[in-house]
């Protein structure tokens, strides 16, 4: 079975990383997962190095320097897809240009609601009874791209741990399924995956 090379970008714990690592040892999962990037050294770096994977960290450089740095680590290792798993340093227009349509974000709100930074916090000072995630595609504006895949659920308490724990265990469900469905409808180019789904775990819905 062929697979698409896989890139994650990641800046956090790695958690979502994980979630595409464990996603990709199944058969059937169109990716592989080929390289990380990580901006400094955190929890999701060390996780990478332990599980074997190449690992780059490229820090400390001016933004125009990183992108140059990072492209061509990404074209040594022919990857077809990149998926931002808790980055935090905003891409350039003209790297985003230039990797137009491979590059996936997860964002912990439901966007078009609150892009950028404190989402938990907006979402408690503003009285939004509604909190989740959305993968999209990048695009040249901050959290603005073609949205993917979104989960939801009702919020029920103020503590903004709640929020965050939510948040993490359900994305690591929704990222990998969005990013093989996007493999294969976008890359492959096999339509028999285009059906919209819709579906309920524990009081969450999942769209993608």
């Amino acid at each position: 079975m062929s697979k698409a090379n896989l890139s994650v970008f990641a800046s956090g714990i790695g958690s979502n990383l994980l979630a595409i690592h464990n996603a990709s040892k199944d058969k059937y999962f169109p990716g592989k997962l080929q390289l990380v990037i990580c901006n400094k050294i955190c929890p999701a770096y060390e996780l990478a190095k332990s599980l074997n994977y190449e690992t780059k960290l490229i820090s400390d450089l001016n933004i125009e320097k990183f992108e140059v740095i990072v492209h061509q680590e990404l074209t040594k290792k022919k990857i077809d897809l990149i998926c931002l798993a808790g980055f935090m340093r905003v891409l350039s227009p003209k790297f985003v240009s230039k990797w137009k349509n491979k590059i996936l974000n997860i964002h912990p709100s439901i966007l078009p609601l609150f892009p950028g930074l404190n989402t938990h916090k907006k979402i408690l000072l503003n009285g939004i009874k509604i909190h989740g995630s959305t993968v999209h595609l990048v695009n040249e504006k901050l959290d603005s791209g073609k949205i993917l895949g979104q989960f939801a659920f009702a919020v029920k308490s103020n503590d903004i741990d709640f929020l965050i724990d939510n948040i993490k265990k359900y994305e690591n469900l929704l990222y990998p399924e969005v990013i093989k469905k996007y493999i294969w409808t976008f890359l492959f180019k096999e339509d028999k995956f285009l059906k919209y789904k819709r579906i309920q775990i524990d009081d969450v819905v999942f769209s993608y």
